[in-house]
């Protein structure tokens, strides 16, 4: 017996004093309606309603009990039309996690962004932690999870944000040193800064494009920030986001090795719940997010 659908039509044969009126106004029919009662009668052990053949009145448990129904029944609604108020605006908690490259870059001044302009969303932001499965995010009370990776996952939804170019670059120093990379094929004569989930880099575009495994490496690190600091010193070769090494592509500390052959850029895409729709707050963010790279698009170097 469904308790919450047997007191709503108890309730309503209270109130207009009719089965087939409680019908009516349910969009049922008063056959059902007269099961409801009965089963809830059988339910207390008591008789909530006098039946005649012109109407039906209240026992005094029947009186009683509608009082307490309506009440509760009251309170659910009221909490129904407050959940769904807060899925349909953009405010309350919005929990996010990305790898810690991600969001010590421009992930971060992005979101930042989005908690100024929609101060009524009260924005947790984590980095790191993540697991190797796509959904454990939502499982940990996450929102929103980050990625550069293409997933096909029917547990979550993805949506692209943006694209996050990156360069191939080494320091005038260390170039002075080691001589110029002429050659993609020759990485493995030269000491390399490698990010400790990025081993293989691949040089190039569409069918010129070549995946190359680094043997040399002179420097790891999970930090691009950190590999980008080793390269500015000097230490080798690194394949960096664009946007940590643009002041040092500008000033001339670093520069872009083989630009004809550029490093492909790298999607940076939004998972969140498989939900139809999805809360407000979420698509607020997603949209924030997408016009923000938008309005504030990464310079290519070449």
């Amino acid at each position: 017996m469904d308790r919450i659908l047997v007191m709503r039509s108890f309730v309503t044969v209270a109130k207009v004093g009719s089965f087939s009126g409680a019908a009516k106004q349910l969009g049922t029919s008063g056959s059902l309606i007269s099961r409801h009662v009965a089963d809830l009668e059988k339910q207390l052990g008591v008789r909530l309603v006098n039946r005649t053949a012109r109407s039906v009145s209240l026992t005094e448990p029947g009186l009683r009990y509608s009082e307490f129904a309506n009440r509760i029944l009251d309170e659910i609604d009221a909490e129904d039309e407050k959940i769904a108020q807060l899925h349909d605006r953009p405010e309350g908690p919005l929990s996010i996690i990305c790898p810690k490259w991600i969001g010590s870059l421009d992930l971060g001044d992005a979101i930042a962004a989005f908690s100024v302009a929609h101060p009524k969303i009260a924005v947790r932001f984590e980095l790191g932690g993540m697991s190797d499965r796509t959904y454990d995010f939502l499982d940990s009370g996450f929102d929103i999870a980050f990625h550069t990776r293409d997933l096909r996952d029917s547990s979550v939804r993805l949506k692209k944000i943006a694209s996050l170019p990156f360069v191939l670059v080494a320091s005038e120093a260390y170039l002075k040193e080691h001589g110029e990379l002429t050659d993609p094929n020759d990485l493995n004569n030269h000491d390399c800064l490698v990010h400790s989930n990025d081993p293989v880099w691949r040089i190039g575009h569409g069918h010129e494009s070549t995946l190359h495994k680094i043997r040399n490496v002179a420097f790891s690190s999970n930090s691009y920030i950190a590999l980008q600091k080793a390269c500015v010193h000097g230490r080798g070769i690194a394949l960096l986001p664009s946007r940590p090494a643009y002041d040092d592509l500008v000033n001339g500390t670093l520069r872009v090795l083989l630009p004809e052959l550029p490093v492909p850029s790298r999607s940076l895409y939004a998972i969140y719940g498989p939900a139809q729709q999805a809360p407000r707050k979420v698509e607020v963010f997603l949209g924030f997010l997408t016009e923000w790279f938008s309005a504030n698009p990464i310079p290519a170097f070449e």
